[in-house]
């Protein structure tokens, strides 16, 4: 059988030159400055700067900073010794990051199609900028579609009696070989090894605006009782189930006209879209995470 591979579209943007530096910190004086005359004696360009302090007095500073520099491929090894210098003694937590360097996508999904789909052609139109290396799945449903966009496939069949094995075979697919995971509606729980691996780079699609209904069933949830309301919830993974840092959300409004069929139907085109956008947030390096909330540079 023949198979069309898709090609993704570049952006039309040389971003060999590029990097995107996040820094967390406790707020003081000269922070900004300081980042600033670094990168100047460096040679760097900043093309694009945001900042936010949670308190003035005391409280935490989040940084987000786009550069240029020549020959960053090179130079970046000697920037990132030096600024560790700066960082010490402004006790930074902080990480820079190629923008040329595409992350590498690793999508887990069962049989629900929506937000796969969305991802794929958000890929396939150039506006995800990032790779997606493969999908893996506890069903054969998607695989014509998947390998149809010339993307590797892997069906691991999960049963509680196989869980601990299939786990493995997942970890041996992806060890070192993505950079995030996404969770496109996969009605698996991942356990605490697997979140171990990746820790705040696994995106999980919650079909409920947390915390409200948290289990299974929530349009029936929400249906019986009789709400205004209903969205999504996209948020990283952590050992306690739906309860990691929040990414993204979105509602629409609703009335008693809408039933189950309908308000599922209207949720899927929210689960879609509230996912990609966190996607598309992570891969360009626009979150901050800080205890158990994210602080999202957009």
């Amino acid at each position: 059988m023949s198979q069309q591979v898709y090609q993704t579209k570049p952006s039309g943007e040389d971003k060999s030159r590029r990097a995107r530096m996040l820094i967390l910190c406790p707020d003081r004086a000269g922070i900004v400055a300081t980042v600033s005359q670094f990168l100047y004696e460096q040679g760097a360009n900043i093309v694009q700067s945001d900042q936010y302090t949670m308190d003035p007095e005391g409280g935490m500073f989040f940084m987000r900073i786009e550069f240029d520099l020549n020959n960053l491929e090179s130079s970046l090894p000697a920037l990132q010794e030096d600024f560790a210098r700066v960082a010490d003694r402004f006790s930074m937590k902080w990480s820079i990051y190629r923008a040329g360097r595409r992350k590498r996508i690793a999508v887990l999904v069962s049989k629900e199609d929506h937000c796969l789909l969305e991802l794929l052609w958000q890929w396939q139109s150039g506006d995800l900028d990032a790779d997606i290396s493969m999908v893996i799945s506890n069903h054969e449903d998607m695989r014509q579609l998947v390998e149809s966009y010339g993307i590797p496939y892997h069906y691991i069949p999960v049963t509680p009696e196989t869980k601990a094995e299939a786990e493995r075979q997942q970890l041996e697919l992806t060890e070192g070989k993505v950079d995030l995971v996404i969770l496109a509606r996969y009605m698996q729980i991942v356990t605490p090894r697997f979140i171990e691996r990746f820790p705040n780079r696994i995106i999980n699609i919650h079909h409920s605006f947390l915390p409200a209904f948290v289990g299974g069933k929530p349009y029936h949830q929400a249906y019986s009782r009789g709400v205004k309301l209903i969205g999504a919830t996209a948020h990283y993974v952590t050992e306690e189930l739906d309860a990691g840092p929040i990414i993204e959300q979105d509602v629409q409004r609703v009335s008693h006209r809408e039933n189950v069929s309908e308000l599922k139907r209207m949720g899927r085109h929210i689960e879609r879209t509230v996912l990609a956008r966190a996607v598309k947030w992570h891969v360009e390096d626009r979150i901050v995470v800080y205890q158990n909330k994210t602080v999202v540079f957009v």
